[in-house]
C-alpha cells in the first residue's frame, strides 16, 4: 500500500493540519517568515503527524490537542533537520537547497533554535504539559544519540548494543514520541500511552535500519549510496560484517572507512564486502523482527481503521524505496 492510500482515513485531518501548521510557523520577522514559508512549502511525507493522528484514533477520537501534538512533533522534527544539515555540512534536503545553503550557518542555527522555541510555545499556550514532557524527553534523547554517534565514529568501535542505543535515541525516540503524544492528546491513561510509545520505538528502530540498508542497496532497495561509509557512520550491516569476517578483511574495511572514505572505488569495496559477508541480509532480518514486534503488539488492540492504518505504516516503513 502506498503512502497516499494509508493517509486516506485521515485525509481531512491532514488538510486541516497543514493550515494549522502553516499558521503556527508564521513570524513577524520578515526574514524568518520567508524562511519558515520555504520550510512549509518543501515539507516531507508527514509520516510523524500520521503517527500522531492514528495513535490518537487508536485510543479515542481526534481532538484539538491532537493537532497541537502533531504540530509540535513536526516543528521539532524540522528543527532537528535544520541543525543536522549544519552539522553534516549538507547543501540539500529532500531535493531542495538546505537552509544553511541558502542563508548560511549563522541564520540556520538561529532558525533551528527558533523552531524549538516555537514548538514549546505552542504546547505551553495550549496547556499541553504531558505532550510537552513527551517531546522534551525526545529532544534530549535526540541530542544524546547524535553525540554518542559522533563520539563512537572517531574510534570505529561500535558494538551492536551501542548501535541500538544510538538509533533508539536519534531516530526511534521521535517516532515513539509521535505515537505517545498522539495517545496523550486523547487519554491520561499512562499505561496506554506507554504501550503505544513502545510500538513507536520498535517502528522507529525498523525505520532507521531500513535507512541503513539503503547505503548498501539491492534490487529491491535501489542503487547503493555509500553515504554512511563516507561519513564514517557504523551501521548495523557494517557492524555485523566486522564481527563475522577474518582479521585481514576487518582491518582492511576499518582502514578504508577511517582513511579512504572519499575514494569511490574503495567505498564500493566495503559495500561489496558487507553484501558478501551477510551484513545486508542480517540487517534486513533484524529490521523485520522489530517491525513484527510492533505489529504483534498492535494486534492486541481492538480492530479499527486506525489499527490497520498503523499496521500499513509499519509495512510501508520496511518496504519503502526512499
Amino acid at each position: 500500500m502506498d503512502l497516499q492510500a494509508i493517509q486516506a482515513p485521515i485525509e481531512k485531518e491532514l488538510k486541516e493540519f497543514e493550515i494549522y501548521f502553516r499558521e503556527a510557523m508564521k513570524s513577524q520577522v520578515s526574514l524568518l517568515d520567508r524562511i519558515t514559508y520555504y520550510i512549509v512549502k518543501r515539507k516531507g511525507k508527514q509520516i510523524r503527524p500520521m503517527f500522531v493522528f492514528f495513535s490518537a484514533q487508536l485510543v479515542d477520537v481526534i481532538k484539538p490537542a491532537t493537532f497541537t501534538a502533531a504540530a509540535l512533533v513536526e516543528i521539532i522534527h524540522t528543527a532537528t533537520l535544520v541543525h543536522d544539515d549544519i552539522v553534516d555540512e549538507s547543501m540539500q534536503r529532500r531535493g531542495f537547497f538546505s537552509i544553511n545553503a541558502l542563508w548560511k550557518n549563522k541564520i540556520a542555527v538561529l532558525v533551528g533554535d527558533y523552531l524549538f522555541a516555537k514548538g514549546l510555545d505552542i504546547a505551553l499556550k495550549e496547556n499541553q504539559y504531558e505532550i510537552l514532557s513527551i517531546l522534551n524527553s525526545a529532544i534530549k534523547e535526540l541530542s544524546e544519540g547524535e553525540l554518542l554517534q559522533i563520539e563512537k565514529a572517531r574510534k570505529l568501535d561500535i558494538t551492536e548494543a551501542v548501535y541500538f542505543d544510538i538509533i533508539r535515541q536519534k531516530t526511534a525516540s521521535l517516532i515513539a514520541a509521535s505515537c505517545a503524544a498522539g495517545a496523550a492528546s486523547v487519554t491520561t491513561d499512562k499505561t496506554m500511552i506507554s504501550r503505544i510509545k513502545q510500538i513507536g520505538e520498535w517502528i522507529g528502530i525498523a525505520f532507521q535500519i531500513k535507512d541503513d540498508l539503503f547505503d548498501y542497496g539491492d534490487d529491491a532497495i535501489g542503487k547503493p549510496t555509500g553515504i554512511d561509509i563516507k561519513e564514517k557512520k557504523m551501521t548495523l550491516p557494517l557492524i555485523y560484517t566486522l564481527h563475522h569476517t577474518d582479521r585481514s578483511t576487518k582491518s582492511e574495511i576499518i582502514n578504508i572507512v577511517r582513511n579512504h572514505s572519499d575514494d569511490r572505488k574503495k567505498v564500493k569495496q566495503v559495500i561489496d564486502a558487507v553484501r558478501t559477508h551477510g551484513g545486508l541480509d542480517y540487517g534486513t532480518k533484524v529490521m523485520k523482527e522489530y517491525a513484527l514486534k510492533a505489529d504483534q503488539e498492535l494486534q492486541l488492540f481492538p480492530d479499527s481503521v486506525a489499527r490497520e492504518s498503523l499496521r500499513a505504516l509499519i509495512e510501508f516503513t520496511v518496504s519503502r524505496k526512499s
